[in-house]
């Protein structure tokens, strides 16, 4: 995607004649994963469930991401803007500690 992008201001502010201007595009804002990461006391039903939950994950796309999570230490459940990746985040961890469980859940910038 190119950068700059050239404005032509035809307003006649500048004795009738045609002033160029190079100026930046704006950026997409930035993504941000939010990462599961494993403990030894949540159970994997439970993320399965919320993975399920909050990310509308299928339950064999869930069940497989549980054992990335469970296998690897941690896995990407997905990639959001900003504040959406932060709720995301809030409601997987009021979740699990409504049901008394360690569950690491984490916002990670691209």
């Amino acid at each position: 995607m190119k950068e700059d992008t050239t404005v032509i201001d035809r307003t006649g502010s500048n004795n009738g004649s045609d002033t160029i201007k190079k100026t930046k595009k704006p950026k997409p804002p930035r993504k941000y994963k939010v990462i599961y990461h494993n403990d030894d006391y949540t159970p994997m039903e439970f993320v399965t469930w919320s993975l399920m939950e909050f990310f509308n994950r299928t339950e064999v796309d869930a069940q497989s991401l549980t054992l990335e999570v469970h296998k690897l230490g941690s896995a990407i459940a997905g990639r959001y803007d900003h504040q959406i990746a932060e709720q995301k985040i809030w409601e997987v961890l009021s979740s699990a500690r409504e049901n008394e469980f360690p569950l690491q859940v984490t916002g990670e910038r691209e």
